[in-house]
């Protein structure tokens, strides 16, 4: 269900995370805290943009809205793209290549958002030319792309993010804040979904541009629904657990839109965790009821954490889980803009749960371009304080480089149709 919300202070949000709390449990706030916030106040990164398409322009749109990021630069090798672009910023320089745009020693940073067979390269050189780097997920097409970038940033000296938005949305941040505290009980098993009815197809003005527009359909380009979906969503169970799988295995299908492309538009996948849990994730992009959703299971409860929403197994939760609730409340999200007034949960006569925050944002799921209130200001808001300061999100690093080795890691598993074991080698 999508629901009417207002930004509810998100970017307040920001300005009150303090050094400890919430920074010192989920470090990669640390970008955010008050105290660099007020070290950046007044300062300007100048950002260049590779890749003008959807995700791009969503990134040029909330870079309006943040003051600490300038953007000088554009660049993309499809026109319509790149005039779009220039409509929004017309004082860009414009590039059709992004190396002549990493030449330029005005970008001091770049956004890459890119088709994900272009990740790598690109990241490798712009890292390489120092310039800090923001990279959509995933971070590349196979496991040792991923580990390239990695290894190029450890040997660097620049910041890099990579876009997993769900590390910086308030709902989730309160959430895991919560399951962490053991408000549902020892965690027992976790389920993540996304399912869509819709082809994935754009617009083609020209058959030669199918492969270019339509990149996500072509195997040599894209990883399928493991990265463009999966890779948002696997980050969310090692959050949980504070660990990562030690296997996984699944199937993958092509069993409806039969038009060509090369991906898959089913899959099922069962990640196992060395103490146990599992995880299954599922995609399918012909049937939309479900909707999109994180799920984790403890011994005294769920929590749902993109509807921001919890359930105890018990209709009537005790007295000392609402203390719990109460305490959490009080002593994390006091000065917290976007937590809203003051709430304790009524008692429930039915299991119908509780919000996490007040006015949750949920969305459909039919697009993952973005949405209001998902965490992608917050997340790009952190980058642009990172590339002032240059102090280095090395958690958010590990957390996204994870993310992307365990999507590819599904792939494999389903072309191989076996277990796959987390390959030793690709460990940090």
């Amino acid at each position: 269900m999508i629901r009417e919300v207002d930004f509810f202070n998100r970017r307040d949000f920001l300005k009150t995370v303090g050094v400890g709390g919430l920074a010192t449990m989920f470090p990669w706030l640390q970008s955010c805290t008050k105290e660099v916030v007020a070290s950046v106040s007044g300062e300007k990164v100048s950002i260049g943009i590779i890749g003008t398409g959807s995700r791009g322009m969503y990134h040029l749109d909330n870079l309006l809205n943040i003051p600490q990021g300038e953007v000088v630069a554009l660049c993309d090798n499809y026109d319509p793209h790149l005039q779009q672009a220039i409509a929004l910023y017309p004082k860009a320089k414009a590039y059709t290549d992004y190396r002549e745009m990493l030449d330029n020693k005005d970008v001091q940073a770049v956004l890459i958002a890119t088709p994900l067979n272009e990740h790598e390269q690109m990241a490798v050189d712009a890292l390489s030319a120092g310039k800090h780097v923001f990279c959509e997920k995933a971070i590349a097409l196979t496991l040792q792309g991923c580990r390239n970038v990695y290894d190029t940033y450890k040997q660097s000296d620049r910041v890099l993010y990579i876009g997993q938005q769900r590390l910086f949305d308030p709902k989730y941040i309160r959430a895991m804040e919560m399951i962490h505290n053991g408000l549902i009980g020892t965690i027992t098993n976790m389920r993540a979904y996304w399912y869509r009815n819709n082809d994935w197809r754009r617009p083609v003005p020209s058959p030669e541009l199918e492969r270019k527009i339509n990149w996500r359909l072509y195997r040599a380009s894209s990883a399928g629904l493991c990265t463009e979906l999966a890779a948002h969503q696997l980050q969310v169970g090692d959050w949980a657990l504070g660990m990562h799988p030690e296997s996984v295995s699944g199937f993958g299908d092509l069993i409806y839109w039969k038009d060509g492309r090369e991906v898959y538009d089913s899959i099922s996948l069962v990640y196992h965790y060395p103490n146990g849990v599992k995880m299954s994730y599922e995609s399918v992009i012909s049937n939309k009821f479900l909707g999109l959703e994180e799920m984790i299971m403890g011994d005294k409860g769920t929590m749902e954490l993109e509807k921001g929403k919890y359930y105890f197994e018990e209709a009537t939760p005790a007295p000392g889980i609402l203390q719990l609730i109460n305490q959490i409340e009080h002593k994390v999200f006091d000065n917290a803009s976007f937590a809203g007034p003051s709430w304790v949960p009524e008692t429930a006569s039915i299991n119908k749960g509780y919000y996490v925050v007040d006015n949750a944002t949920s969305i459909s799921g039919a697009s993952s371009v973005g949405a209001v209130g998902d965490g992608s200001i917050e997340l790009l808001t952190g980058f642009c304080n990172s590339a002032i300061t240059g102090v280095k999100n090395e958690h958010l690093v590990n957390e996204a480089y994870y993310s992307s080795i365990l999507a590819l890691l599904g792939l494999q598993a389903m072309e191989e149709q076996r277990i796959i074991q987390f390959p030793k080698e690709f460990d940090i």
